[in-house]
This record gives C-alpha cells, structure tokens and sequence, in this order.
C-alpha cells in the first residue's frame, strides 16, 4: 500500500478498510465471535493463525477418500496420498524463496531443528560454539543444549547468547556481525530466528549469512515467526538451512505439520550425516524395501514418516490463499497496518508502556511487543472479555499482530482505542 498519513478516528480507519485491496481475504476466514455474536478482534495470528472457511471441504475430502478407498487412497484418492507433499512443494518455495527441490513439509519445527543439527552442527575441538540469540524462544534453546551435551561438549562452553546492549531492547546487526567477526573462528553454526517471537524484531538473514559463511560457519534459521509474514529469498541469500511450523501466519491449525529448507549446494549432498526414515529414501524403490538407504536428491531426503494427510490438506487450504494474494502484497499491507497501529498507540503520552519492537518497519514483522510496567496480565484479561484477543508473556509483555490476511484498519483502531482505555483505567 501507498505511503499513507495516518489520522486518530474513526472514520478514517473505515474508510481505510474500505479501500484496502486486500480486504476481501478476510471474508474467506472463520473469525472468532463474542458471546454477542459480533467478531472479536483477532491480533494473535503470531501465535494461531485463524481457520480458512476452505478448509473443511480440503479435509473432508479426504475424510470421503479414506472412508471410500482406504488404503487404496495413497494411489487413487483424488489427491492421492503418496505423494501429497509434493503438492505443496511449489507454493511453499514461493513463500519463502526457494526451489521446490530445496523445501519439504513434514514433521513439527522442533524434529526438523534437531534433524538438521543432526546434519548440519558438526563440532570439533577448534570449532563447537552455536550462536543464538538470548531470547529465542526456549524450545529453540532446549534443542541447541541437547544438541550440544549431545556431543560430548559443556553448553556453558559452547554456546554463545548474543543479547541486546544494557538499556536496549533489540539486538544491534552491527553487534551480531562484530561478534561473528571476532569468534567466527570458533562457531560451528550461527542459529537465528528470522524474527524474534518474544520482541517481533526482524534479523538481517542475507548479512547474517554472508557475514557467517565468510568465517566458514554454517548457517541456519528459525523462520517460525518469519514464514508467511516477511518476503523471505532463502536460496538467494544462500542460507544453509531453515525449519519453521506452519500453524502460526501460515493459518494450517493447531499443530500442523512444519516446513523445512536446505539450500540446494547442501540438499544434493548424500554424504551428509543425517538421521534417515524411509519417506526420505529413493521415491525409484522405496517399496522394494531395500535395507540400505538411499536418500531423496533434495530437502525430501531429510523425510522420515509419512506426513498426515489431514494436516497437509488444512495448510493447503491456507497455501492456495498464499499464491493468489502474494506474499509481497501482504507484506506492503502489513507495514502499513503495523505503523498505523504503532502511531495510534503513540498519539497520547503514557508512561504506563512501551513498545519493544523496533520502529524501523523493516526491522520487523507483524507484530508489536508491548511492554506494560504494572498489571499487564489483568489489562490483557479485560480485553479478552471484551472480545480482542492478543496473549500475554512473561513478565510484562503484551504481544499484538495485525496480520494482513485478514485483520482490517478498523480491528487496529478498535484494539488501540480499547487498550489505551484499559492501561489507564
């Protein structure tokens, strides 16, 4: 959308409504109601993105198919189970910038994380440390322990936590950059987030990259919080991997089957240690069972299982809307819609919050952090009874997304009125 000035009423957040291109999206998801029957302002598409109407019919086909066919259903359903992923191979590589060969659906995002340590963290004495940011979120921090004690080496030795400066609230790029500079030598793999889940600030992924590899460190990213709501150029920026899930901007339901990227300079790569399952060996023979595993060419040798067909089919209902709206015309929305949220909070003076995430709408996602210094739980409490949902961490941050898809002008404009009413009650 076009630069736009913003004003404080109303009126103008109807009207910006109105003529936003993309606003018809929203009819073709389910919004939660209030007790009234009315909507509720849905701002947690960072945490559950909200059902297409689609969806059901995805599934219910191949309900019908299974109940139909049976087992039958893998070759001669109407969308025949073997080879489902492959349907949304395409559409995924669109949205995160890649080649349909170098992405994979399958698994959640904490199994693919660990499925490419497994390939991609390979310590020795010279070289162990992994980089991660100080407030990624904990699942992310348990795996890279794990991994590390895994290996025989102490995580208070190996891994390095890169917070913001004393007073500051996001992490510096020039920081990052100095700190893979100095100990580049000593990293074996630099593990970011394409944008943080608990302050919405969004890395530099390509600086990052380069500025890793040049130390001959991998690479790889958390895009949880990235997927469906950045423009993401994975293969040109030549990120070694990525791994995020699929339930959050991606709208595929609760814990529906997670994505995954490797660059395809890796994905050929059969030499690589990986952790195999047959869904990963050669499509060519895979049912002649031979005992010695043969690795798909591409991010599908990563596969384990066979992936579920109802979680596949919910995300491909979501997938479709993807490809037709784009996710460039997404993202020109959501800067719009997350500065005009940004300045309606901004338009009285209050102590009582502030806002984490970076104002620089490119340093960031769909999503503001804001950090309240007194009863931000109960404040959080009392819009949801009256209909905004959003979500609550701890200790004191209240975590809000527009999300292009299908939130409006007017849902911020309602959200800032109501909040700023509750912060200073």
């Amino acid at each position: 959308m076009p630069s736009v000035k913003f004003e404080t009423g109303r009126q103008f957040a109807i009207a910006m409504s109105a003529a936003d291109p993309l606003a018809a999206y929203r009819d073709r998801f389910h919004i939660p109601k209030t007790p009234t029957g009315s909507d509720c302002v849905y701002l947690c598409g960072h945490s559950l993105g909200l059902q297409p109407k689609s969806t059901r019919a995805y599934i219910e086909q191949e309900l019908q198919d299974w109940e139909r066919l049976g087992v039958e259903g893998h070759f001669h359903a109407r969308n025949p189970w073997m080879p489902y992923h492959e349907i949304l191979a395409a559409p995924t590589a669109r949205l995160v910038g890649a080649l349909p060969s170098e992405v994979v659906v399958m698994n959640s995002l904490t199994v693919n994380l660990h499925l490419m340590m497994v390939s991609f963290y390979r310590p020795r004495p010279a070289r162990h440390k992994i980089v991660i940011e100080s407030s990624a979120f904990p699942s992310d921090q348990y795996a890279v322990q794990s991994q590390i004690v895994f290996h025989g080496y102490d995580p208070a030795e190996s891994l390095i936590e890169i917070a913001p400066r004393p007073g500051e609230t996001t992490i510096r790029t020039e920081d990052i950059e100095k700190l893979i500079a100095e100990k580049g030598d000593q990293i074996a793999l630099i593990l970011l987030s394409g944008v943080n889940y608990y302050t919405g600030q969004a890395f530099d992924c390509r600086r990052f990259t380069e500025a890793g590899h040049a130390q001959g460190c991998v690479v790889g990213f958390d895009m949880a919080h990235a997927a469906g709501n950045l423009q993401l150029h994975l293969h040109d920026w030549d990120v070694d991997f990525a791994v995020w899930c699929s339930y959050k901007y991606l709208n595929g339901g609760p814990g529906c089957v997670a994505g995954c990227f490797v660059h395809e300079r890796q994905a050929r790569n059969q030499d690589l240690p990986r952790f195999a399952g047959w869904w990963g060996h050669d499509k060519n023979n895979r049912f002649q069972m031979p005992s010695k595993f043969q690795p798909i060419a591409g991010a599908e040798g990563w596969q384990l299982s066979n992936p579920s067909i109802l979680s596949m089919a919910a995300l491909r209902a979501s997938m479709e809307i993807f490809d037709e709206v784009t996710i460039a015309s997404l993202r020109a929305k959501s800067e719009t819609l997350t500065s005009y949220l940004e300045f309606l909070l901004a338009r009285e003076a209050c102590e009582k919050f502030s806002s984490l995430t970076p104002r620089d709408p490119s340093h960031r996602g769909a999503q503001l952090s804001l950090q309240i210094k007194k009863g931000g739980r109960a404040v959080c409490a009392r819009l949801s009874q009256q209909g905004i949902i959003c979500d609550w961490r701890e200790p004191d941050i209240l975590r809000v997304a527009p999300v292009p898809l299908y939130n409006s002008f007017l849902d911020v404009h309602t959200f800032a009125d109501k909040f700023l009413s509750e912060i200073k009650a």
